[in-house]
């Protein structure tokens, strides 16, 4: 990860800093570029505090004495296989955690409250790219709709509290993240790592081919885990306004080109099936970044094939099949 501290001055230092799910795959990188940038974080573990429950928030705050921030990642999340089997347990256990724990940091006099958000809570059919300000101009896709508006609700509380209360909050919308120590489980693994073990699975048993869901067409756009960890950071020191925030790349690509690439980089050199059975999901999405650039001089740096290629070596690494090949 580059860089001592995102704004390059001593903003973090000595302030102490609750990251929720930062054991997660973006909560880690979040973690430790805090702690090198001189702060003090506490990163709360599901099985001592269970965010769903008002106690258990009340009695993380209690332990963890006085907190200068808190950056609410954690969440319950998975792709669009798993969106479907759980919509309600999404729903509830992503509301549940992000209103209830903000709640109780304004009550707690907590200095700053960073909410992240989903590039799921915008329209199904918003214009390419997403823009802010057509957040609300229509229905997320209806696969993930329930864990989007869940999420979303965050941005209500943050702009009512900040104008009832005065209670500084941001809600930023980070697009899908990709990197090391992302989630490979296929039951709710996203994109990226379900394909890189599929094509790294079906070299090491010499499959003839690997079967993708829906027709290909849809486009995504990435941003890498390190990326999207100093946004973050940028984003608690820079902004006092309870806009949403677009984090992203401004990178969009067709998931059949996605495939293509990760073959490439696993050495998969087989048949490539389109199930046209399963959902395609949201047809587009790609961000508009001009609000990030202009108000925290936020822009990715990692490329993709470079932010590709690592996540496939970190894979690679992890992993049986890749020790063996």
């Amino acid at each position: 990860m580059s860089g001592s501290s995102p704004q390059g001055t001593s903003f973090w230092t000595g302030k102490r800093v609750i990251v929720t799910g930062g054991a997660g795959f973006l909560g880690r990188f979040v973690v430790e570029l805090l702690q090198r940038s001189g702060a003090s974080v506490i990163a709360p573990r599901s099985a001592q505090y269970d965010l769903r429950d008002v106690a258990a928030i009340r009695r993380l705050l209690d332990d963890s004495a006085k907190v200068d921030v808190v950056i609410h990642l954690a969440a319950r999340v998975g792709g669009i296989g798993a969106n479907r089997l759980h919509p309600a347990s999404f729903f509830y256990d992503n509301l549940m955690m992000g209103v209830q724990l903000m709640h109780e940091c304004y009550q707690r006099g907590v200095g700053k409250f960073v909410a992240a958000g989903t590039v799921c809570a915008y329209p199904k059919f918003t214009p390419v790219p997403f823009r802010e300000d057509d957040l609300w101009n229509g229905y997320p896709e209806e696969t993930n709709a329930p864990y989007g508006l869940a999420k979303k609700m965050l941005l209500v509380q943050s702009q009512a509290y900040r104008q009832e209360y005065g209670f500084d909050s941001i809600f930023l919308l980070p697009v899908n993240l990709y990197g090391p120590h992302d989630n490979f489980d296929p039951a709710s693994s996203h994109v990226i790592p379900a394909l890189i073990k599929k094509c790294v699975a079906a070299v090491e048993e010499n499959a003839p081919e690997i079967v993708v869901w829906g027709d290909g067409t849809p486009t995504r756009e990435f941003l890498y885990v390190e990326d999207a960890a100093e946004g973050i950071l940028l984003a608690s020191e820079r902004m006092k306004t309870s806009d949403p925030l677009n984090l992203g790349s401004s990178h969009e690509i067709a998931i059949r080109d996605l495939v293509q690439i990760i073959a490439r980089h696993t050495g998969f050199k087989g048949r490539i099936t389109f199930d046209t059975t399963q959902p395609n999901g949201q047809p587009r999405r790609r961000l508009d970044t001009t609000r990030a650039e202009q108000m925290i001089g936020f822009h990715a740096r990692t490329s993709f094939e470079e932010g590709l290629r690592r996540t496939v070596e970190w894979y690679l690494e992890h992993t049986t099949a890749g020790r063996t090949r």
